[in-house]
């Protein structure tokens, strides 16, 4: 088979038959003849996910306040069981894990924790590329312990804007760092840092290390346990699908068992002492330590049925089926786009590549615009990026083929001219 004859509808259909996943398709609705490219930001909804929001309802229903206990699935451990169901996918031990807060109070609870400034340490290690919501956090808990950002937050550079060098980290691991945030997978370009290697290098200098797992859970198996990754930190519903602005989650290693919560609340108690209604915390001796409010059980109930499916499909199946994506993807843009100004700003080999395609072009944000226009869901980040994220679960080779189409006629009859070339207001 020749490179011209290989990357073809027909060839996309052959791979749509061989894929062991692709009946999990069937879980999620899906418009026809709609091609959801943006998983990356935010998941479709699966028929199990509705299915367990609407036993929650039921129990509320069913039960008022007797839900906490007695329902079906009963509020008071659930944030528990979800911590449970989500260590596999991020090679965690159970008590490592749980599904709490969002991703910014969660960073906020682990920063307010392990960010102990003393003596020559007093700094935070970051990155120019993040996104901004972690370094609004990072700034904050810096002003809170008295020191200035401007002084006390090192960012890392990026030589080429998209992407970093471990390297270029590892040299900025000084003496004086207290502590490191990073991203596992950068959310504009789509680069997976060694998170073994970033993490072992801060070890052998004394310093606590974790990484917002945002645009990487769901999409590729993690070690954290094993790798000895102090803390991290997620949301749950891009590619872990449970729906808008639901419950995130968080890692804390077991070396770590018993440390105080920086931040307590009614949440962070031993579950056998939460009611005895003591002034004085009794926090869990587990990663439950680190929630803080009552759960929030019509945001959480979503993620039950999302996992369940995780179970199943099995998080190395998804990421071998995500690199097949996400490779034919790149050929088609390789073989179709080039000639259009388009430029690939992921990395192109599997070991450093998330679950996105990261394309860059001039006219960025008005493409987009045209791609809605036909029927195709990209994602948008300032100031020329367009993210193309073909889900494992739920999307197919034939929707990764005619997206490649679809963007190659725009730019053949210049679609994207009768839009501005300006992002919307969510962009």
């Amino acid at each position: 088979m020749t490179d011209e004859e290989k990357w073809t509808l027909k060839h996309a259909e052959e791979l749509d038959r061989q894929d062991s996943l692709a009946h999990y398709r069937n879980e999620f609705y899906i418009k026809s003849d709609h091609y959801y490219m943006d998983g990356n930001s935010l998941g479709l909804l699966s028929k199990r996910a509705e299915k367990s929001l609407l036993t929650s309802l039921e129990d509320w229903k069913e039960h008022g306040i007797d839900g906490w206990m007695d329902g079906r699935e009963p509020w008071f451990y659930y944030s528990e069981k979800l911590g449970d169901m989500t260590a596999p996918l991020i090679g965690a031990e159970k008590d490592e894990v749980i599904v709490t807060g969002s991703i910014t109070t969660n960073l906020h609870q682990l920063l307010s924790t392990f960010y102990q400034p003393k003596g020559k340490r007093t700094k935070i290690l970051g990155d120019e590329l993040n996104f901004p919501s972690d370094i609004y956090a990072i700034q904050s808990q810096l002003e809170l312990k008295g020191h200035s950002p401007e002084d006390h937050l090192i960012q890392v550079e990026s030589g080429d804007g998209y992407t970093l060098r471990e390297e270029d980290i590892i040299e900025k691991m000084t003496e004086d760092i207290a502590l490191i945030l990073l991203p596992s997978v950068l959310y504009r370009s789509g680069q997976l840092l060694d998170i073994k290697r970033l993490t072992s290098e801060a070890h052998k200098r004394g310093i606590v290390i974790g990484f917002d797992l945002a645009h990487s859970i769901g999409a590729l198996p993690h070690q954290l346990h094993e790798d000895g990754v102090d803390f991290a930190v997620w949301c749950n519903y891009k590619y872990l699908n449970s729906g808008p602005g639901g419950v995130g989650g968080l890692f804390v290693h077991n070396r770590h068992r018993g440390k105080k919560p920086g931040l307590s609340g009614w949440f962070s108690s031993r579950k056998d002492k939460q009611f005895d209604m003591d002034h004085t915390l009794n926090h869990a001796d587990s990663a439950g330590a680190f929630q803080i409010g009552t759960p929030h059980i019509l945001s959480s109930a979503p993620l039950l049925g999302s996992l369940e499916l995780f179970e199943e499909a099995g998080i190395g199946n998804l990421r071998r089926k995500s690199l097949s994506l996400t490779r034919f993807m790149m050929n088609l843009i390789q073989q179709e786009l080039v000639h259009y100004g388009f430029t690939l700003c992921n990395p192109l080999e599997d070991d450093r590549r998330g679950g996105h395609i990261s394309l860059r072009h001039e006219e960025a944000a008005r493409i987009c615009k045209a791609l809605k226009v036909n029927n195709v869901t990209p994602d948008f980040r300032s100031p020329d990026v367009i993210r193309l994220a073909p889900v494992a679960l739920y999307s197919s080779y034939t929707d990764v083929w005619e997206t490649v189409r679809i963007l190659k006629s725009i730019m053949e009859n210049e679609e994207y001219k009768q839009f501005e070339n300006t992002r919307n207001v969510v962009a």
